[in-house]
């Protein structure tokens, strides 16, 4: 069963921009020759890295979204992770995000709907006496919480 996932990796900066180019072109190879497809390769050029990794500061990021079986997505990963240039990577299986996308984006809109009625500030109908049998009994607070035995005396002056 074909998945959508996005896969995030770092180059390290000194590598030359064709050099880059074929390290994007076999690891999408990798992909189609499993049976996969690729949706979308972006070079996002040079950053800078949040922390050190491997004692590089800047990388070259590529984001690739691909629709793949998990036996493709394994060997991609084996790939890149033995690969020297690619100093990190992270696969995310996008079909579960956007499934959980999609049910926050429908409970924002039910919120949206309900702040979007008008409010009437008309005030509550007064209840009928209730008979006394009907009365809820008063909650009993534990012993250690009630008040002393004894009330402390008055202080004067």
């Amino acid at each position: 069963m074909d998945r959508l996932y996005e896969v995030m990796y770092i180059v390290r900066p000194d590598v030359v921009d064709e050099e880059l180019d074929k390290l994007v072109a076999g690891f999408e190879t990798t992909v189609t020759n499993g049976g996969g497809t690729v949706k979308q390769s972006e070079k996002w050029g040079r950053r800078k890295l949040a922390y050190t990794v491997r004692k590089f500061n800047d990388g070259n990021y590529v984001l690739l979204t691909i629709e793949a079986n998990g036996v493709v997505v394994a060997e991609l990963e084996r790939r890149l992770r033995v690969t020297e240039p690619v100093i990190k990577y992270i696969t995310v299986r996008m079909d579960e995000e956007e499934k959980r996308l999609a049910k926050v984006r429908a409970i924002r809109a039910t919120h949206k709907k309900r702040s979007a009625e008008p409010v009437h500030h008309a005030p509550p109908a007064q209840p009928a006496a209730a008979p006394a049998a009907a009365a809820e009994p008063a909650p009993v607070a534990p012993a250690s919480v009630t008040a002393p035995a004894t009330e402390p005396a008055e202080i004067t002056a």
